[in-house]
């Protein structure tokens, strides 16, 4: 694997009080993440003192090339780890130049007006959002080029250069996320040789999905300097290997005192009388990996059980002896929107939406 240096000659050079802003927001496909640079004259004390701007959005699938501007209106604020200093990451959500309403791809603001909706009842979220390193012939890092490598067992939270593959782009971008600001909470190699996991959360809200985007993006830009090909496809590679997911974990207020596992139980009851509507949002292909083998429920039926890593729901055995905290919902793919993923779980179990007609 090809390695570039993380800082090169350029870093040293004076800006002349000058502060780069990277925006980034979410492209046209749902997944993809775009982004572009603005020379502000000084360091923003807040992202209201950020400028609206815009993109051309008939590049990106987000507008018709006859009327192709889109606005991108800040969000949140992320130091920048790859120009340092006072630089910035921005995260942007898109609207219409006239309208100011979100466009299809926007699914931020939803969120966020759901996330406001269950305040009071204070929903914390930590994701595990599992990917895959790829070459750019698009096979994963460290497979034999005309073939497979032995079967699953020796590269879970493995070490040795015969079972671990990428390790230098994971701690890169471990840095990165606690430099930005990311709440990043930990890492490990998966089942799948080639195949990572991070952890971020916990965080509240709308900032379960801010962070979890923004630390997507730090690992492709990662990745680039490493010419490596990021994945968050939940089968990259069909077969005997496990799929990639983003499992989800979730409690609320009531959850978290005294008698919380009751409440755990009633929510996990709620999820149970909407399943397809929550597996609608949580990631394309995700039949792929929902097959009832490696580690997953299959995608036509619901289940939970304690400790068990087969079922769509788990509850942690901790959970159980403590009577209160949290449960995993691991039906979520690796290719997730975290906005919709998170704000139908509120709405399932805090704002009862998803039941009103049920």
């Amino acid at each position: 694997m090809q390695v570039a240096p993380f800082q090169l000659d350029w870093h040293g050079l004076d800006q002349q009080g000058k502060v780069q802003a990277m925006y980034v927001w979410i492209g046209g496909s749902g997944e993809d993440l775009r982004g572009k640079t603005k020379t502000l004259d000084s360091a923003p004390k807040s992202v209201e003192d950020l400028p609206v701007w815009n993109f051309d959005g008939s590049s990106t699938g987000q507008a018709p090339g006859k009327d192709s501007e889109v606005y991108i209106i800040p969000r949140r604020i992320y130091r920048d780890p790859f120009r340092g200093g006072e630089n910035i990451l921005v995260l942007c959500e898109c609207v219409h130049p006239a309208t100011l309403q979100p466009i299809p791809s926007n699914t931020r603001r939803q969120c966020a007006e759901v996330m406001e909706k269950a305040k009071a009842s204070e929903p914390w979220f930590g994701i595990e959002q599992e990917y895959t390193m790829l070459t750019k012939k698009r096979w994963p890092l460290g497979w034999p080029a005309e073939g497979y490598p032995g079967p699953q067992g020796p590269y879970y939270c493995s070490a040795g250069a015969d079972v671990n593959f990428g390790r230098q782009i994971v701690e890169h971008h471990y840095r990165a996320c606690l430099h930005a600001g990311v709440k990043i909470a930990g890492t490990n190699a998966e089942v799948m040789p080639g195949q990572w996991e991070f952890q971020v959360g916990p965080c509240e809200g709308i900032q379960m999905g801010d962070d979890l985007w923004m630390a997507r993006y730090l690992l492709l830009r990662v990745a680039e300097l490493y010419n490596v090909v990021i994945s968050f496809h939940p089968k990259p590679v069909t077969g005997d290997w496990n799929g990639a997911g983003c499992h989800t974990n979730y409690s609320t207020k009531v959850m978290r005192e005294k008698g919380g596992f009751e409440e755990i139980v009633k929510a996990i009851e709620k999820l149970s009388r909407v399943h397809q509507e929550h597996i609608d949002v949580y990631g394309k292909d995700n039949h792929k990996r929902l097959t009832g083998h490696h580690e997953t429920a299959p995608i036509t039926h619901f289940s939970w059980g304690v400790a068990n890593r087969g079922a769509s729901v788990r509850v942690p055995r901790q959970t159980e002896k403590d009577g209160r905290g949290y449960f995993e919902d691991r039906r979520p793919a690796s290719n997730a929107d975290p906005y919709l993923v998170t704000a139908k779980i509120v709405e399932t179990t805090v704002l009862n939406l998803s039941l009103i007609h049920i």
